[in-house]
This record gives structure tokens, sequence and C-alpha cells, in this order.
């Protein structure tokens, strides 16, 4: 099978398109088909050598979409049976997505039923899972002003998706580094764009409820940002500081006002099939901000962690 490996720490040069044989079953674990995935910028902090316990070589890849290949539960996994996996320690602690076929445990292995490409669904698994999670942490309320701070990345541009999805009118304002994306964004469907300068969102505005996605760097700032009541979801951590520093509950968060976290890691079935419903439910519309195929990872990684992208990038394994 084809597939890209990391064997040292460094740039996107590192990842090495590769022939190796295509992994064996053994008990407990089916055989994937990956058909595309989605990048994500912990991947990018892992083959920068940032994730300690990764040791390499390494196929990294924590999200997939494909069908099974061959199965060792064929009552819930049967061959050619269309899935998704994230997390469990893929692409991390065992091989990922990033090749043709992936040996992945069966409790963090998906069924789905989807009419869509791979493609497509390659935007939904990790980034919509995560957004998910994150939009019930913020308890939406009818007439809530949200704030999506790192509203260009694949986890903002979904959040704004499911709020839009169900709230066609909700008041989400977006941020970014530079204003050059902002037309972008608002034809992405936010209501306003705001510049984050040096970690200082320019504006007076007040918001009821904030996802967080810069991270730590910024969580204290955000705070000044937001009403009494409100609640600030901190769940990224592309600004890479990945712990607070000098931080004083009592002042740093607003009085009146509520921390809490997004974590994508504690996956279950029942909270993909909640996902998936909520999908179908709202008909919630998303499509990849590019699609580079598996020869080509190398330049996708380099993309991402260029800033440049708006939304998902994504794999196509086929391709």
């Amino acid at each position: 099978m084809k597939a890209v490996v990391i064997y040292q720490a460094e740039g996107p040069d590192q990842l090495k398109l590769v022939d190796l044989p295509t992994p064996q079953l053994r008990p407990g674990w089916s055989l994937v088909k990956i058909h595309a995935f989605g990048l994500n910028h912990s991947e990018v902090y892992t083959r920068k050598g940032q994730s300690p316990t990764v040791h390499f070589p390494r196929i990294l890849g924590i999200e997939g979409v494909g069908e099974i290949a061959q199965t060792t539960d064929p009552q819930r996994l049967p061959v050619g049976q269309a899935v998704i996996s994230i997390m469990g320690e893929m692409g991390r602690n065992f091989d990922g997505s990033y090749a043709e076929y992936a040996l992945l445990p069966n409790q963090q292995i998906y069924p789905v039923t989807t009419d869509l490409p791979w493609s497509q669904l390659a935007v939904f698994p990790e980034t919509y899972y995560t957004a998910y999670t994150s939009l019930k942490n913020l308890r939406p309320a009818p007439g809530d002003r949200y704030l999506i701070r790192g509203g260009t990345s694949g986890v903002g541009i979904a959040m704004l998706n499911l709020i839009r999805a169900k709230d066609p009118q909700a008041y989400v304002a977006g941020t970014s580094r530079s204003l050059a994306k902002a037309a972008r964004m608002k034809d992405a469907g936010y209501s306003t764009v705001i510049k984050d300068q040096n970690g200082h969102l320019q504006t007076a505005e007040k918001f009821d409820k904030v996802l967080e996605l810069i991270g730590p760097v910024t969580v204290k700032e955000t705070f000044t940002h937001v009403n009494e009541g409100g609640i600030v979801c901190m769940t990224g951590l592309l600004g890479n500081q990945w712990t607070l520093e000098h931080f004083d509950p009592i002042t740093d968060i607003a009085p009146g006002t509520y921390l809490t976290g997004g974590y994508s890691g504690a996956v279950t079935e029942e909270k993909i099939n909640e996902l998936f419903s909520y999908l179908q439910r709202y008909q919630v519309a998303a499509k990849p901000d590019r699609i580079f195929a598996l020869r080509d990872l190398p330049a996708a990684h380099a993309y991402l962690a260029s800033g440049q992208s708006m939304g998902k990038v994504v794999i196509d394994v086929d391709a």
C-alpha cells in the first residue's frame, strides 16, 4: 500500500511517500480502506516534534473516512460498510490515516450511512465533532451573540456552520489576524469580522458565547469581551501555547462569566450518531477549503501551517 511516513521531526519535506505491506488483521482490530482524511493542526505540531509521546517512524493521521476492507466484527462492521474514525491514539501510539489502509481498533471505528463523496465526508469527523461538543458546552440560547476566536480555522468554520444551520439569524463574529480574509469570511456566513492584532481584538464589542481556538495565549484578553453570564469554551491551541501562565481565576475570569473546555478525545458511537443526526436534521452544508492528493501531503501540511486556509483541508487518498 501507499503510505506517508515521517521518520524524524522537522518540516513538511520529512513526510515521505513510501510503499509498505498492508497491515494484517489481529483480534479486536479491523482493516479500513482509507478514501480520504482531513488535516489537523495537531498533526503539524506532531510533525514538528512537539508531541513528546509520539515516536518516529510513524504514519500520522488522527481521523479518516473509508470502508471496511477486512473485519473481525462482521455484525457491526461488515466488509464494505462506510465508516469514520477519529482520535483514540490513532496516528500517535499506532499508525493512522496517512495511508491507503489503516488497521484500527474496532471500538474506535464508527459506521455511518451517507451518500456524500468521500472528500466531502472527510470534512466532518474530527472538526465537526470538536465543534459540536464545544457548542453543547456553550449552552446556546436564543438571542446569543457569538464570537469565534480563530474564525478561519477548520473548527471555527465548523462552529459557524453548526450555528447558522440551526439559527440563520444568529449574530456570529469571527476573528482573523489579517482582514485580507474578511470578504471570504463574510461570504462564509460571519456577521462581522474582527481583527486580532497581537493578541488584542480590535473592537469594544462583547459577546455571550465565545469559542476560544487560539488558546491560553489569548484567553485572558477574551474575557474582556464577554457579557455577564457568558461562557468561554477553550477548545483550540492555535497560538501554540499549551498551558495558562500567571492565571488568576478570581481576576482573569470576569465576574459572573464561565470558562469551560472543549475536548474531542472522549469519543463514543452514541456521540458520533448524535453529531450526524444534527448534521442531517439541520442540513449542515460543508465543503473542503482545498483538496490534495496523498502524494502532495507535504504541500498540504505547508498550506495548513501557512495560515492561508479557511476551513478544512482534505486529502483525497484515491486521487
